[in-house]
């Protein structure tokens, strides 16, 4: 094998590995209704369709360098795309979160069950808010943007300049951050709800004690809060779709 052909299969590997690694922790595609054959097969379709458009700066890369340099690139190639992948993780994590603080505030938190993509059981309505957002994932096309996000970060993050451990502890803490501050968006008006709720039978609670109030309140706080989940549903999953787009499209 000439040592031009070697460079290019080793910078496309170079590229597999940030496109594997990325797509390993990634919503969506890293989903355990995935078969890992699938996966892989994604992950080499992919690599070999952006393969072109960075091989110009990774050939120069790879010329000439050592084993060492390598082994390094292939280690720190890993690393930047599961920092990408974790990055668009926490978006779901913590949509996640807020499903089932939902579920908590509208009573319905009350039978974990085993999540078909977590180990951890959740509550039901969870599950169904993650899923929702799983198959919205792929229906605005935001797998897309993903791959976008890919060929965008090698002119932000080169290879050339290996993996940054405090630049990537920034954006993780910063998109941390972003994601948590969309969750408490889209609880707010659950929020709201369950603290009026609570202290209206609070008082009802202190003016009738003789009265089980808390049994009594269970009925109202489930209607009420499945009433508040028809009503706002759709701008909860438009929030969040919005939120996680605006994040892909401003780039990684």
């Amino acid at each position: 094998m000439s040592a031009g052909l070697t460079e290019v299969v080793f910078a496309t590997f170079l590229v597999f590995c940030r496109v594997g690694g990325c797509l390993m922790i990634m919503p969506g595609f890293s989903s355990q209704r995935v078969q890992p054959q699938i996966r892989l097969l994604i992950a080499i379709a992919i690599t070999l369709a952006i393969s072109p458009l960075i091989m110009p700066g990774l050939t120069s890369v790879v010329r000439g360098a050592s084993n060492s340099a390598n082994m390094e690139n292939i280690i720190s190639e890993l690393l930047v795309g599961g920092v990408i992948g974790l990055m668009g993780r926490y978006f779901f994590l913590a949509l996640q979160f807020a499903a089932i603080a939902l579920a908590t505030f509208i009573g319905l938190s009350s039978l974990p069950q085993a999540s078909p993509d977590e180990v951890d059981p959740a509550p039901a309505f969870a599950s169904i808010i993650t899923l929702t957002a799983t198959i919205l994932f792929f229906l605005t096309e935001q797998h897309l943007e993903v791959i976008k996000a890919l060929v965008a970060s090698y002119s932000i993050l080169p290879v050339a300049e290996g993996f940054d451990v405090q630049r990537s502890l920034t954006q993780l803490t910063r998109t941390l951050g972003i994601a948590f501050v969309l969750a408490l968006q889209i609880t707010a008006p659950f929020i709201v709800f369950s603290i009026a709720v609570n202290f209206m039978f609070g008082l009802l609670n202190k003016m009738t004690p003789q009265i089980q109030v808390y049994f009594i309140s269970i009925p109202f706080v489930s209607a009420g809060g499945m009433l508040f989940v028809y009503f706002f549903i759709t701008e909860v999953m438009r929030v969040f779709t919005e939120g996680f787009m605006t994040w892909l499209q401003r780039g990684v």
